[in-house]
């Protein structure tokens, strides 16, 4: 097995074991990001000399040491662009500042190396809507590696990164991890600081790690987890041992079935394949529990009515005046506010501006907003309710395998439906995580990745991973 395509856990015996350095690593990278990046898009950028360096100094003896870890371009590294996939940013911004994440992956011994692609802000689920680049699926270059975070999955599938963080805020992370075959998981809202995250949605956004083991994704999760005084929103609660929880087995834990999430609209092979998860969880000793989650329908337009409103007031930031794209010879400052967003924003990013000021205007907030907030409350009671009951639920983590690049962009309700099986997550705050659990023929002849998701209670990520890891193939 190549240096490129080993796990994280396989390398540190390696480097323990004095039988490669970090740099042998990097070198390997980055050999691959210039044989086969050209085709997929995974990254945006990379700094080779940097990560060398660091994996020259690189400290063996610390939980990661000498591991270069990807990141998705909406995650500070001081030094390091940060475009966020948008013209807006992608000239003039060097980030002045790490990340929490960032700052965590270096004290536990990582080497930030690259930024990937991802749909603008963070806006979409199919890394079509970067301004920059569009990212392809390793397993069939004609289709999406999913998104927001196709760049991170698409480098991790492709052994062109030995894992990688991406953001989640409807499905960014679980879905690209499904249409990739890899392992994606979103932390409960508050597990993981947003601290340089460039933000979408705050109440929706996480920062999570995307892998090629469920191990590999309890090592970084426990890395990057935990109280950080920056993010109000950050809980000061203790972080378990997530890899010794690994080791616990599903024998006794009660799975939940949601009626919701098997109906009209799924792939039959999609499906099958979810099934067999779900089979196999119950020969490791774990009860499959039929239960329901009855305002899953209203999932898709709660969310298209928070997440928007949320961006709008986000990003006024960009105004052409502190920083990124600014508009030539403007007539006044009004003129300057309006071609620097105009010319520096892409169509989905505009869309969600719009549609989040218009849910927040005068006369509309209550008729949609306040709406939206009672609903996102109904969902998070469903899941409190299911979570008396089971330790875990079990659902697909899309309706169908990747799909044709430019199949749907000039439809853009058919992206958002795309989604309903992983928004509920973000609304209420719970954790969930995506497992490869198999692949179905497509016409070209290669076989597409199929995930499939583990939902758990908030802050019960050690449960997740040990459902998980029962289910990984």
């Amino acid at each position: 097995m190549s240096l490129a395509s080993s796990s994280i856990s396989a390398l540190r015996k390696q480097l323990a074991a004095r039988e490669i350095t970090a740099v042998d690593i990097v070198d390997e990278l980055a050999a691959a990001i210039a044989a086969r990046d050209l085709r997929i898009g995974a990254y945006l950028s990379h700094d080779l000399a940097d990560a060398r360096a660091a994996a020259a100094a690189a400290d063996l003896g610390l939980p990661l040491g000498g591991i270069p870890i990807a990141l998705k371009d909406n995650i500070n590294a001081l030094g390091q662009p940060c475009t966020c996939g948008s013209r807006f940013l992608a000239t003039g911004y060097t980030a002045p500042y790490d990340a929490t994440v960032t700052a965590r992956l270096r004290a536990a011994g990582a080497i930030p190396f690259g930024r990937t692609n991802l749909d603008e802000f963070a806006m979409g689920s199919a890394t079509e809507n970067s301004a920059l680049q569009v990212t392809r699926n390793p397993h069939d270059l004609t289709r999406i590696p999913g998104g927001s975070s196709g760049g991170s999955a698409a480098a991790v599938a492709a052994d062109l990164s030995i894992a990688a963080l991406g953001s989640d805020t409807g499905g960014s992370i679980r879905q690209p991890a499904s249409h990739c075959g890899v392992v994606g998981l979103k932390p409960s809202y508050g597990r993981v600081s947003r601290y340089g995250l460039v933000a979408f949605a705050s109440s929706l956004d996480q920062i999570g790690p995307l892998t090629k083991s469920v191990e590999d994704a309890a090592l970084l999760l426990q890395a990057i987890a935990g109280a950080d005084p920056r993010d109000s929103t950050c809980l000061d609660v203790p972080v378990p041992d997530y890899s010794a929880e690994l080791e616990k087995g599903v024998a006794g834990l009660r799975i939940g079935i949601p009626k919701e999430y098997f109906g009209e609209g799924i792939d039959p092979a999609v499906r099958a394949l979810v099934e067999q998860a779900a089979q196999r969880l119950q020969a490791a000793g774990a009860e499959l529990v039929d239960i329901s989650l009855p305002h899953t329908e209203h999932a898709v337009a709660t969310y298209y009515i928070i997440a928007p409103a949320e961006a709008s007031s986000n990003l006024s930031r960009f105004d052409g005046i502190r920083y990124g794209k600014r508009a030539d010879a403007p007539a006044d400052l009004l003129d300057l506010y309006r071609r620097s967003r105009e010319e520096g924003f892409g169509p989905e990013v505009k869309r969600r501006i719009i549609l989040g000021t218009y849910v927040l205007s005068s006369g509309y907030y209550d008729a949609y907003y306040s709406r939206a907030q009672k609903v996102r409350t109904l969902i998070r009671r469903d899941f409190e309710n299911a979570f008396q009951q089971v330790d875990a639920i079990l659902t697909p983590v899309a309706p169908t395998p990747a799909r044709k690049i430019g199949e749907f962009s000039d439809d853009p309700l058919h992206e958002y439906l795309s989604d309903i099986f992983t928004l509920a997550a973000n609304l209420a705050g719970i954790c969930a995580i995506s497992v490869p659990c198999g692949s179905v023929p497509a016409e070209s002849g290669s076989p597409l990745p199929v995930g499939v998701q583990i939902l758990a209670p908030h802050l019960a990520e050690a449960t997740l991973l040990r459902v998980a890891r029962a289910a990984e193939l």
